[in-house]
C-alpha cells in the first residue's frame, strides 16, 4: 500500500521548517474564516463541495462525475465548478476535458473566484445546483454539504503537511466535513479501511461515512464505441498514465489483463508531447504490446497526438479505460441527504433568507 511517504528522510528534514511555516499559514486562514463567518458568500443555489485533505488522486473527479449523473437522474440541473488547476495560459485542465468526456450535457464552470462561478452556473446555464471540484481548502464560498474523499490506497499523504508531506491541512481539520466517502475500499484490505474509519470517527464523530469501489466501466477507442473491460484478458496492454495516485489505476489493468507490459508512469497533469509518444510507441513495440491502455484523464490529451503508423507500420491501438466510482448507498442515506439540500433551500427562499 502507498504511505505517501514519497520524500527521503534527508529531503523531509530540510522541508520541515517550510512545512511549519504553511501550517501556521493554514491556521491563520481557518481561523479567521471560523471567526468571521460573514466574510464567506452564499451562493442563490445549493452547493455541494467535493474535496480532500491530501494532494494527489483520492478519487475526487470519480466522486463528483457520480454526484453529477444522480442529480441529472433526479431531475436536477448542476453545474460543476471548478478553478482550472494547472493549466497553463491558453490551456484547459485535465479535470475539465475529463468532465466534458464523462458527462456532456452538465456545463463545467472554470473560475478561482468561486462565488462569481456559482452566478455563472446560475445565470448563464440555469442551473438549480453547483457541485464545487476541490473545494474543502475554498472556504470563502459556503457550502450546504461538504464532502471530503478519504483514498483508502493512501489516506492521510504521510502524515505530513506540505512540503515536506501531501498533508493540505492537518487531520483535526477533518471535524469541518459534512460527509466522508472512503474510496477505492475495493483496492485495500479490509483492515486498512477499518482503521480509516476508526481515524475519522476520533476527528469527525458524528460526519457520516461511505464507502466506495472502484470498477471498470468499459474500453473505448478512437471511434468512441465502448466495449467491455474483460476484452482486456485476450490482450496484452501496456498501462500508461499520469494522474495523483497510479496504482488504482494500474491495479484495475492488471485485475483485467494477465499479460499486462509493464506500465508507464508520468508525473500527475503531466502535458504529452510527441516525444512522450515516441517513447510510449518504443516501450510498447519492444514489449510487443498490441494495445496501449490509459485513463480517461490521459485520454484527452493523447489521443490527438497519436499516429496510425510509426515508419510506415502500423502502430498499437491507444484505448481508455473508463473506471466508475460505485457508491455503497443500500439505505439511501447519500441520496436523500442531496435531495434535503433543495428541500433546505426551498424553506429558505420561501422565508425570504
Amino acid at each position: 500500500m502507498n504511505t505517501g511517504d514519497h520524500n527521503p528522510p534527508a529531503l523531509r528534514r530540510v522541508l520541515a521548517p517550510l512545512a511549519t511555516l504553511y501550517g501556521g499559514a493554514v491556521a491563520l486562514r481557518n481561523r479567521y474564516c471560523d471567526t468571521f463567518a460573514f466574510a464567506t458568500h452564499a451562493a442563490r443555489l445549493p452547493v455541494i463541495s467535493v474535496g480532500n485533505v491530501s494532494v494527489g488522486g483520492t478519487g475526487k473527479t470519480p466522486l463528483v462525475i457520480e454526484i453529477v449523473r444522480r442529480l441529472r437522474a433526479s431531475g436536477r440541473r448542476p453545474a460543476i465548478l471548478t478553478r482550472g488547476y494547472a493549466a497553463k495560459r491558453g490551456q484547459t485542465a485535465d479535470e475539465v476535458l475529463e468532465y466534458a468526456l464523462a458527462v456532456p450535457e452538465t456545463p463545467v464552470v472554470v473560475n478561482p473566484d468561486r462565488t462569481a462561478g456559482a452566478e455563472t452556473a446560475r445565470l448563464e446555464y440555469g442551473a438549480d445546483c453547483v457541485v464545487l471540484d476541490d473545494g474543502f481548502q475554498h472556504r470563502w464560498l459556503r457550502r450546504d454539504l461538504d464532502i471530503v474523499v478519504i483514498d483508502a490506497l493512501d489516506p492521510w499523504g504521510g502524515q505530513r503537511l506540505l512540503p515536506e508531506g501531501r498533508l493540505r491541512e492537518p487531520l483535526h481539520n477533518l471535524a469541518r466535513a459534512d460527509w466522508f466517502v472512503i474510496s477505492r475500499i475495493n483496492q485495500a484490505p479490509p483492515q486498512r479501511v477499518a482503521e480509516i474509519v476508526e481515524t475519522l470517527r476520533r476527528f469527525a464523530p458524528h460526519a457520516p461515512i461511505s464507502k466506495a469501489a472502484v470498477a471498470a466501466e468499459g474500453l473505448s477507442g478512437a471511434n468512441g464505441s465502448a466495449v467491455s473491460p474483460e476484452c482486456l484478458a485476450q490482450r496484452r496492454p501496456l498501462p500508461v498514465c499520469g494522474v495523483g495516485n497510479p496504482s488504482s489505476f494500474l491495479q484495475l489493468v492488471q485485475e483485467l489483463a494477465s499479460q499486462a507490459c509493464e506500465p508507464l508512469v508520468f508525473s500527475d497533469h503531466h502535458r504529452y508531447g510527441m516525444r512522450d509518444v515516441e517513447r510510449i510507441l518504443a516501450a510498447a513495440a519492444q514489449q510487443r504490446a498490441d494495445l496501449v491502455v490509459t485513463t480517461r484523464k490521459d485520454w484527452v490529451k493523447l489521443h490527438a497526438l497519436w499516429p496510425a503508423t510509426r515508419n510506415g507500420a502500423h502502430v498499437a491501438e491507444l484505448q481508455r479505460l473508463d473506471a466508475r466510482l460505485v457508491l455503497a448507498d443500500a439505505r439511501g442515506d447519500f441520496a436523500a441527504r442531496l435531495e434535503r439540500l433543495f428541500e433546505e433551500q426551498c424553506e429558505r427562499r420561501h422565508s425570504g433568507l
